[in-house]
C-alpha cells in the first residue's frame, strides 16, 4: 500500500511569502521597463554622457571599497578578536553612517574636506581637491558604504577558530602571517560579501555625492538631473540601462562565487 506523501504546508508558506518580497522587487523595475519609449531609449544608448557618468560610478565606487577594505579590514578583526573598552561605542560609530541621512552625511564631508577645512588645505598641497571632483565621491561612497563590508568582515572572523591561529603561531608564523595564511581565507566568504555589498552600495549612492561632488556627474545623480531638467519619459533610460547594468555586473559575480565555492568543495 502506497503511503501518501506529506505536504509541508511549512515550505509552501514560506514560498508564497517569499514570492511576495520577490514580486515587491521585481514589479516596479519591471513597470518602468515597459513603459519606457523604445525611441528615447535608443537615443540614450547613444548618449556618451550616461556610459561617461556609468564608468565613472562603477569606478569610484571600486576605488572606495579597495581602500576600505586596506583600511577597514584591520579593525573589522579587532572587534571581532579583542575586547578592550569603548567597544560598544566602536561598533556604534561603525554604525553611524548608515542610521544618518545621507544628505547630513555630505553635508558633514562637506563641512570636513572642504577648502577651509584642514584636510581641504592639505589636499590643495598635494594638489587633490575633494569638492567637485572624483576624490569627493570616493570618499562619499566609502563614508556611507563602510558599515558593510566591516560588520561581514567582523562576523566572518568571529566564525574562525581561535585554536587555528594559535596553532599556527606555535608553528613559528607570526601575528600577519597567521591572519593571512588562516584567518582571512577562511573569513574569505563573509569578506568578499561585504565587498560587493559595500560596492553596490557605492554604486547607488545619491544624497552624500550630491553635496559634496554634484559634478562629475555618476549614474544616481544623473538620472536626477535628467528628471529634473526633462521630465520621467527622459530620466526612464537612463533607469533601465542602470538596472540592466546592475543586473548584469551582479549575475557575473554571483556565477564567479558560486564555481569558486563549487571548486572548493
Amino acid at each position: 500500500m502506497k503511503t501518501k506523501k506529506r505536504i509541508d504546508k511549512t515550505k509552501i508558506i514560506f514560498f508564497i511569502l517569499g514570492g511576495v518580497v520577490i514580486l515587491f522587487i521585481v514589479l516596479p523595475l519591471i513597470k518602468m521597463i515597459v513603459t519606457t519609449n523604445p525611441k528615447i531609449l535608443w537615443e540614450t544608448l547613444k548618449d556618451q554622457v550616461v556610459y561617461k557618468s556609468i564608468f565613472l560610478t562603477i569606478y569610484a565606487a571600486l576605488i572606495s571599497t579597495f581602500l576600505s577594505f586596506v583600511f577597514g579590514i584591520p579593525l573589522a578583526y579587532c572587534l571581532a578578536r579583542y575586547n578592550f573598552w569603548g567597544k560598544e561605542i566602536i561598533e556604534g560609530i561603525v554604525d553611524i553612517p548608515v542610521v544618518i541621512p545621507h544628505t547630513a552625511a555630505g553635508i558633514a564631508l562637506l563641512i570636513s574636506f572642504g577648502q577651509n577645512s584642514l584636510i581641504g588645505k592639505a589636499g590643495a598641497f598635494l594638489g587633490i581637491e575633494f569638492i567637485g571632483s572624483i576624490y569627493g565621491i570616493i570618499i562619499a561612497m566609502a563614508f556611507v558604504s563602510l558599515p558593510f563590508l566591516i560588520n561581514a568582515a567582523k562576523e566572518g572572523f568571529r566564525l574562525v577558530d581561535v585554536k587555528l591561529e594559535k596553532a599556527a603561531r606555535t608553528l613559528g608564523a607570526g601575528g600577519l602571517k597567521s591572519f593571512f595564511t588562516i584567518t582571512l581565507p577562511l573569513s574569505k566568504k563573509s569578506v568578499v560579501s561585504g565587498m560587493i555589498m559595500m560596492w553596490a552600495r557605492g554604486i547607488s549612492e545619491f544624497g552624500a555625492v550630491l553635496i559634496i561632488a554634484y559634478h562629475p556627474m555618476v549614474a544616481p545623480i544623473l538620472l536626477f538631473e535628467r528628471f529634473e531638467s526633462f521630465g520621467l519619459s527622459y530620466a526612464k533610460p537612463v533607469g533601465v540601462i542602470l538596472i540592466f547594468v546592475s543586473l548584469l555586473l551582479f549575475v557575473i559575480l554571483r556565477i564567479f562565487m558560486s564555481k569558486k565555492d563549487a571548486k572548493e568543495i
